[in-house]
C-alpha cells in the first residue's frame, strides 16, 4: 500500500476549485446541476472525503455479489447473447437521411473520414441528427486513416510507414466543417509516430483555420500521446481549442495489455498535465477509458482518483466492444447500475462532468452538450466578459 500512494504522490498537485458542474446520467442527459463542495488540496485528503460521501467501493461489491454489476460473454465455443442494453435499433429517420447525404457528399469532395462511421459509433445518428439537445456534433480524423500503433482494441488499420499528410486537409478540413453548420466539432487523428512533429503541426493549423472561418465554432481535439513531447502538447493546447483531449483508454493496471507498447498511463497523465499548464484559462481537459477490458471496480476507483488528481475536467465511460475476432476479447459487459454508480462516484469527486454508459464513447454527443453549456457558462461569468459588457 504504501508504494501505492509512493506512485500515486508522482501525480499529485494541487486541485483548483471546480466551477458548477454538469451531469449525465448513464441513459438520459440531466437538466439539473448540483453544487460542489471546496475540493481537497491533496489526493490523500480527497480519499478522506470520498470515504464518508456515497458510493463507495463497497457499492460496486455488493452489485459484484448480486450478480448486477456486469453480464458474462460465455466463452469462445459457447458465446452467450449480448445483454439487452447492447442491443441497438437501426439509425434513420428524416434527420439522419440528409445529414448522411450531406456528409458523404462533403467527404467526397474533400477526401474526409469521420470516425463516426471508421469505428461503426452506436450514437452516430443521435450526434448528425442533433438529437434531444440540437447540438449537431461530428467526429473528424485527420493525418490519414493509418496508424503508426496497433492497440489491441483499435480497428484503424497500421502501418510503419503510412501515405504523407495531405498538406491542403487543414483548410478542406475547416470548410467542410463549416458547411455542415455544426456547433460543436471533434478532431481527432491516428498516432503518427513517422512525423518529426508527430502531426502537431497539421493538428494547430485545422484548429486554427477553423477558429477563423467560423470562430464561435467550440472545437474538441482528442489528441495522440505525442509520445510526452512537451512542445508538441504545448503547441496543440494553445491552438485556440475549447478542450483538450487525450484518452487514457484503460486502467492504469492493463495499460501493456490494452495499448501499445509505446503508450502508458504515466506519459497519457503527463500529457493531460502539460496540456493543462499550457492552454489558456477556461480550456478544458478530457480523458476516457474503457470498461470491460478485465478490470476491477477497485482498479477503477484508483484510476479515477489519480485522474482528478491530474487536473482533469471531464471524464467518460463506456463498454468496449470488441471490432472482431483478431482484437482483443471482451471480458464482460458492465450493467447501466454500474456505470450510473462510476458517474455518481465521479461527480461526487469534483469532476466537472462525466458521462458514463454502456453505449458512451470518448466523443459522446450528450456529453459534448454539457461541454458545450459549461464552456458558455465560463465564458459568461470570466472577469473579462463582464468588463466588456
Amino acid at each position: 500500500m504504501a508504494m501505492m500512494y509512493s506512485r500515486i504522490r508522482t501525480v499529485v498537485r494541487n486541485l483548483k476549485p471546480t466551477a458548477k458542474p454538469f451531469s449525465s446520467s448513464s441513459t438520459t442527459p440531466a437538466t439539473t446541476t448540483a453544487t460542489v463542495a471546496p475540493q481537497p488540496q491533496t489526493l490523500a485528503a480527497l480519499r478522506a472525503r470520498l470515504a464518508e460521501e456515497s458510493p463507495i467501493l463497497s457499492d460496486f461489491t455488493s452489485l459484484k455479489s448480486e450478480n448486477a454489476y456486469s453480464v458474462e460473454v460465455g466463452t469462445k465455443k459457447n458465446p452467450l447473447p449480448k445483454p439487452k442494453w447492447m442491443k441497438l435499433s437501426v439509425p434513420g429517420g428524416e434527420n439522419y437521411v440528409q445529414i448522411k447525404k450531406s456528409l458523404h457528399k462533403q467527404k467526397m469532395g474533400f477526401k474526409l473520414n469521420t470516425v463516426c462511421e471508421e469505428a461503426k459509433c452506436p450514437n452516430l445518428a443521435e450526434c448528425w441528427s442533433g438529437g434531444k439537445t440540437g447540438t449537431a456534433t461530428a467526429t473528424i480524423m485527420i493525418l490519414g486513416d493509418t496508424c503508426t500503433r496497433g492497440c489491441r482494441f483499435c480497428n484503424v488499420k497500421t502501418s510503419r510507414t503510412p501515405p504523407p499528410p495531405d498538406p491542403d486537409e487543414p483548410t478542406n478540413v475547416a470548410e467542410a466543417i463549416v458547411s455542415w453548420g455544426l456547433e460543436y466539432v471533434v478532431i481527432t487523428s491516428v498516432d503518427r509516430d513517422d512525423l518529426p512533429d508527430q502531426g502537431s503541426g497539421h493538428f494547430t493549423e485545422t484548429v486554427q483555420k477553423l477558429k477563423i472561418l467560423k470562430p464561435s465554432m467550440l472545437i474538441e481535439a482528442l489528441v495522440p500521446d505525442f509520445r510526452g513531447d512537451a512542445d508538441c502538447v504545448e503547441k496543440v493546447a494553445k491552438s485556440g481549442l475549447n478542450v483538450f483531449a487525450h484518452n487514457i483508454e484503460t486502467v492504469e493496471e492493463l495499460q501493456s495489455a490494452v495499448r501499445d507498447h509505446r503508450a502508458n498511463f504515466k506519459q497519457s497523465l503527463d500529457v493531460l498535465m502539460m496540456a493543462k499548464d499550457y492552454a489558456p484559462a477556461g480550456t478544458l481537459t478530457k480523458t476516457s477509458i474503457m470498461l470491460g477490458c478485465g478490470e476491477t471496480p477497485d482498479q477503477v476507483v484508483k484510476t479515477m482518483e489519480k485522474v482528478k488528481a491530474a487536473g482533469v475536467d471531464v471524464m467518460t465511460f463506456g463498454q468496449y466492444m470488441r471490432p472482431s475476432k483478431r482484437h482483443m476479447p471482451v471480458s464482460e459487459y458492465i450493467t447501466p447500475e454500474a456505470f450510473e454508480n462510476y458517474r455518481t462516484l465521479g461527480m461526487e469527486m469534483g469532476f466537472r462532468y462525466v458521462a458514463s454508459g454502456p453505449m458512451v464513447r470518448s466523443s459522446y454527443k450528450a456529453g459534448e452538450f454539457y461541454i458545450k453549456s459549461m464552456i458558455e457558462s465560463d465564458r459568461a461569468a470570466s472577469p473579462l466578459n463582464l468588463t466588456s459588457a
